[in-house]
């Protein structure tokens, strides 16, 4: 007996697992491949649209791409899950992250549930649609160095998507100064005479000499405001002349004060004290005077305290340079730019590039994770320093 043929409503033969339910919508099911049943409300691309319908393919467009991509080893349901999902899951093969990152994930997590994008499945994501979420979050004010970087977690996600067979292509491998300006306002430097006249400001006034100190330990040691932050009475050695840098002191609204390692591996360091650098620690250790015990994790004895006696934190230093910065300019011609606790690190690193130091024992001050962040120190020049250099060669 011949096999009986199937037809749709329209009287056209449907091929092997092909069907028409009672609602006119197509379905494509093949027990043997063990995927998903497929739905279209359309045989084939020629077919109109049912009035109130989604436009969508075909279910024979539907069935193609399937064949490829089993073809091709790509994975029918993996390639269905969200950004969301996805981003979710390359969060979860990377543990022990510090809590910053953390918080980091967190939020960035939260704006991708709320746009567009987070929704989407990874195989519907064009490089059309991940440029426009990047113009969508400049829109919203997220800044561009933050956009850059949830846009390089993003790449590396997809690669993941791409490793496990679930997709082809990276939407996110462009540049994204291809489609947005990079309005980041470039770190600055203090010029010499800059600092020479903000010490000198700072030792005369009655209200600022009292971190002149402080101020003079980051410009001479390029310390991470949380690394200073972190800094204990175990952790200076002045026999010697140095400085152990072993781990920071961070503080947040959730679980207060913390102790994580440094930012990096190459974090952990010693810091040799120059003579400046010395005489500052020499004169704090002398005025310190009697402090509440206070502990965090197995940390004691911090030396830089706030008047509650409790260890400072960086805003505790962006509040104080906001201060100091406008008391400044008040009375001087030459006006200072926005400075924070990173601006000192940033001119120890920039004075020590042009003095001409070493630019892997620099790496090793500073504690950089590779050798190409300390280099770019050395593209911050200046006339002053451009105009000695040239002295010297032509001598």
């Amino acid at each position: 007996m011949a096999k009986e043929v199937r037809r749709d409503s329209k009287g056209r033969i449907l091929r092997t697992g092909e069907s028409q339910r009672p609602d006119g919508r197509y379905m494509y099911k093949n027990s043997k491949l063990g995927t998903k049943p497929i739905y279209s409300w359309r045989l084939v691309p020629t077919d109109k649209v049912p009035k109130n319908k989604r436009p969508d393919l075909s279910l024979r467009e539907k069935i193609a791409e399937l064949e490829k991509d089993l073809s091709d080893g790509i994975d029918p349901a993996g390639k269905k899950m969200t950004v969301c999902q996805l981003y979710k899951k390359q969060n979860s093969l990377r543990k022990n992250v510090k809590r910053n990152t953390v918080k980091g994930r967190k939020q960035f997590m939260n704006l991708l549930k709320k746009d567009i994008l987070g929704s989407m499945t990874i195989d519907s994501v064009k490089l059309s649609d991940a440029k426009a979420w990047a113009i969508r979050m400049s829109e919203n004010g997220v800044a561009y160095s933050s956009i850059r970087n949830y846009k390089r977690s993003l790449k590396a996600s997809f690669y993941l998507a791409i490793q496990d067979n679930c997709i082809r292509k990276n939407p996110f491998d462009f540049k994204l100064s291809d489609v947005l300006d990079d309005d980041t306002e470039e770190k600055i430097a203090l010029t010499p005479e800059q600092e020479t006249n903000l010490l000198a400001f700072m030792k005369a006034d009655k209200v600022y000499r009292k971190y002149y100190d402080e101020v003079v330990i980051l410009l001479h040691t390029g310390l991470r405001i949380s690394e200073l932050c972190g800094l204990t009475l175990s952790d200076i050695d002045m026999r010697n002349r140095s400085i152990d840098v072993n781990h920071q002191l961070l503080k947040d609204s959730e679980i207060g004060y913390y102790i994580e390692l440094p930012k990096t591996k190459n974090g952990k360091r010693e810091i040799p004290m120059a003579e400046h650098t010395y005489q500052a620690f020499k004169r704090l250790l002398k005025n310190r005077g009697n402090m509440i015990s206070f502990r965090v994790a197995k940390h004691s004895n911090f030396l830089f305290n706030n008047q509650a006696g409790f260890p400072k934190i960086a805003c505790n230093y962006d509040g104080m340079l906001r201060g100091l910065v406008k008391k400044y300019n008040k009375t001087h011609d030459e006006q200072l730019p926005h400075i924070t606790p990173h601006t000192f690190r940033h001119t120890f690193c920039t004075n020590m590039a042009n003095k001409g130091m070493n630019p892997n024992t620099l790496q090793y001050i500073m504690g950089h994770s590779n050798i190409t962040m300390t280099l770019n120190y050395y593209a911050h020049g200046s006339y002053a320093s451009a105009k000695a250099e040239m002295d010297r060669l032509y001598a």
